[in-house]
């Protein structure tokens, strides 16, 4: 049987219309004008989903839809509840969400949109995706039922990120990668794809910090012929490429504010206009986007808009660093090894026993990035097959050198461990940002973040 959609707005119209589309597209609906006679209905009926407006009188300013939400997940927790609100009060959707919204869809609202939505708030409840269904399996569990075969590591907080984002890939559910740089963001946002029903569509990568803003509207909606002077044909769009496949916006952290609203429109609304075109194109595609900065923070701060991180965020997957995971850290260097050792015909490659505690003991500020740069480096200038702390740890050439950095010791914490090889590694290079970032695999972006973070001046 379809799922039933309970409807709830004062307005006979909106009622009318969103019954017959949601005929249209086999599921069944009921329709009550009022608050009260939604929480009737579900006193003594079983829905699927509802989908409710926020605004029933002029006086309330949406708190009797607010009320109205706050009700039905009290007392009906795993009904995954849509609200329709306008555009000027994307404020109180967004508080919403907050209060346990699936999703929010503003007046008019577009079809394609708002039945995609409909069928990811009913996946994600099948899949039972959403926080407060988590739970943590083996790595051998999780590979039983997912192919994640492109990430190597078996350690608990991997495991449940990993377990997450196979439940979630079955789904078009918007998805946000948190994790510092070189933590594996693309390979994770990868897996979804590879997992999802959209696997035999294209996945493709945008690493927004690297997009001019005078260029973002043609970079990710396409322009049509004679747009702009350099516009000799029409050209397509990451957005309109991406179509049947998954876009992953890597580093959307970095987007300016007119992009940000430019973004917001386009998942909002699931269309978008090619530069110099009046004609909207319609998006079928999934978003999953990553960030090594505090979204958070950044929206505390003004610098990131709240209602854009509840639209890229439904569902949260953070990837631990690779201090976070010892444990993997011997895997991930032999995978590593291997993999240079076939390339450069290196036979039976291996470490010493000081070179694996040496590796285990570092802090790793780039991360995975970093430890694959360092094995892939010895091995490449290793004299040998056997591969020492002298051979990882350089100066190795003068094109690259890199910084022996050994962990300080007595009880410091972690940021003041990374701190610390920041410092010696500036120290180092005399304060040359770009020998330094490229020391420690950071890109000159992330390697300024942290100094500002941990207040370090060159």
């Amino acid at each position: 049987m379809s799922a039933l959609v309970l409807l709830v707005d004062d307005d006979s119209s909106v009622l009318a219309s969103l019954a017959l589309l949601l005929k249209q597209a086999g599921y069944r609906s009921h329709a009550v004008s009022s608050p009260k006679e939604a929480m009737l209905f579900l006193s003594s009926n079983h829905a699927d989903i509802v989908i409710q407006d926020m605004n029933f009188s002029r006086t309330t300013t949406g708190q009797e839809g607010l009320r109205l939400l706050k009700d039905i997940k009290l007392s009906h927790p795993l009904i995954p509840v849509i609200l329709m609100t306008g555009w000027g009060s994307i404020s109180l959707a967004v508080e919403g969400v907050k209060a346990g919204a699936s999703d929010f869809i503003t007046k008019p609202w577009t079809n394609e949109q708002l039945l995609q939505s409909v069928k990811t708030a009913l996946g994600l409840a099948l899949v039972g995706a959403r926080s407060e269904y988590r739970k943590v399996t083996t790595r051998e569990e999780v590979d039983t039922q997912y192919d994640f075969s492109a990430i190597i590591g078996s350690d608990p907080k991997l495991v449940a990120s990993l377990e997450i984002a196979g439940r979630v890939s079955s789904t078009d559910a918007s998805v946000l990668i948190s994790g510092e740089s070189g933590t594996g963001k693309e390979l994770v946002a990868e897996a979804i794809h590879r997992n999802s029903q959209r696997k035999n569509g294209p996945f493709l990568k945008v690493n927004i910090g690297g997009i001019a803003s005078s260029l973002f509207d043609s970079e990710m909606f396409g322009h049509v012929k004679g747009a702009f002077t350099d516009a000799r044909q029409d050209r397509q769009g990451r957005f309109a490429a991406a179509g049947g496949g998954t876009i992953f916006l890597d580093e959307i952290g970095d987007l300016d504010s007119s992009g940000q609203v430019k973004m917001l429109r386009v998942l909002q609304d699931r269309t978008f206009e090619p530069v110099g075109s009046n004609e909207a194109t319609v998006v079928d595609v999934r978003v999953i986007s990553a960030s090594n900065v505090d979204l958070g923070k950044a929206v505390a701060d003004g610098r990131f808009r709240e209602d854009l991180l509840y639209r890229i965020n439904l569902i949260s997957i953070h990837l631990p660093s690779l201090r976070e995971r010892r444990d993997d850290i011997l895997s991930l260097a032999n995978h590593f090894l291997q993999r240079a050792g076939n390339i450069y015909r290196k036979t039976h490659p291996s470490f010493t026993p000081e070179a694996i505690q040496w590796m285990k003991n570092q802090p790793w500020p780039g991360n995975i990035r970093q430890l694959k740069q360092v094995v892939e480096r010895a091995v490449i200038l290793g004299k040998t097959e056997i591969f020492g702390i002298d051979e990882l740890s350089g100066p190795v050439s003068k094109e690259r050198e890199t910084v022996n950095v050994l962990p300080p010791v007595g009880g410091m914490t972690l940021e003041e461990i990374e701190r610390a090889v920041i410092v010696k590694t500036i120290d180092h290079f005399q304060g040359n940002v770009s020998k330094v970032a490229e020391s420690l695999g950071l890109s000159r972006a992330a390697l300024y973040r942290r100094m500002e973070k941990f207040g370090i001046k060159t």
